[in-house]
């Protein structure tokens, strides 16, 4: 006698109803990371991951930690993309280590390799550095920082190179090496398509990383000061603007 195994489950094989169980299980796993991610101590510091942001006032909302408009906070989407970069990451790290690569990504006491200027106010966390390896023409050590990019975002690094293609990338290397004094950074770039794997060799370049620093210096005081950098723009049309999580509130503000 063969049992019935058609019965109502809330299941469709081969078919995806309007309220799946996928749908339902997707939720619960979105809800749950944000619900992590809300009970995380939010930063009190100026990010070298963000520095290179061409808008300022932005900047301060983020270092004051504004709350972004309703609707524009992080959603579990976006929180399961760069929960699967560490993954990546870690990938990339493997391969390169079996390469002959003496990449370190942690401290002896288990803590990150970083910097923290400005009192603890302006800080960077590395992916890693690399002490020694094969002659790649470059003179160890090196920093090393990973990013796993879409297709399109990572053959459009491979095209254009990393000062042109990601500004903010290349930004946060500068003043890594400048902080940390190291002459160079290894980039790694993965294709999450593909899993091609992109390399550039950045040097420090001093005049761009004083600016850099500069331009922390000067949000930093303007939040001392309870004020708001210049808008990046003249209308809130303006596409920077339109992609911003503190759009609305900034346009509100008087400048």
């Amino acid at each position: 006698m063969l049992v019935d195994l058609n019965h109502e489950s809330g299941f469709i094989y081969g078919g995806a109803p309007a309220d799946s169980a996928a749908t339902r299980i997707n939720g619960l796993i979105d809800a749950a990371l944000v619900t992590e991610r809300v009970s995380q101590p939010p930063r009190d510091y100026l990010g070298a991951s963000r520095i290179g942001e061409p808008c300022a006032r932005r900047l301060a909302f983020e270092y004051t930690r504004t709350p972004p408009d309703q609707g524009r906070e992080f959603d579990g989407h976006m929180l399961r993309i760069f929960k699967a970069g560490h993954v990546f990451e870690a990938l990339s790290i493997r391969w390169l280590r079996a390469a002959g690569f003496d990449l370190r990504t942690e401290r002896k006491d288990g803590g990150q390799f970083g910097f923290s200027a400005a009192g603890g106010r302006l800080r960077g966390h590395i992916d890693g550095v690399i002490i020694g390896g094969p002659d790649i023409g470059v003179a160890w050590p090196a920093l090393w920082e990973h990013k796993a990019l879409n297709a399109k975002s990572w053959t459009d690094l491979v095209k254009r190179g990393l000062e042109v293609s990601k500004p903010i990338y290349f930004a946060q290397v500068q003043l890594y090496m400048a902080y940390l004094d190291v002459a160079v950074t290894l980039f790694t770039a993965l294709n999450k398509d593909t899993q091609e794997l992109f390399h550039e060799i950045a040097p420090f370049d001093p005049v761009k990383a004083q600016a850099l620093s500069d331009k922390a210096v000067s949000i930093l005081r303007a939040a001392d000061a309870g004020e708001l950098p210049p808008r990046i723009a003249a209308a809130c049309d303006f596409y920077l603007c339109r992609l911003c999580p503190f759009a609305k509130r900034c346009w509100e503000r008087t400048p």
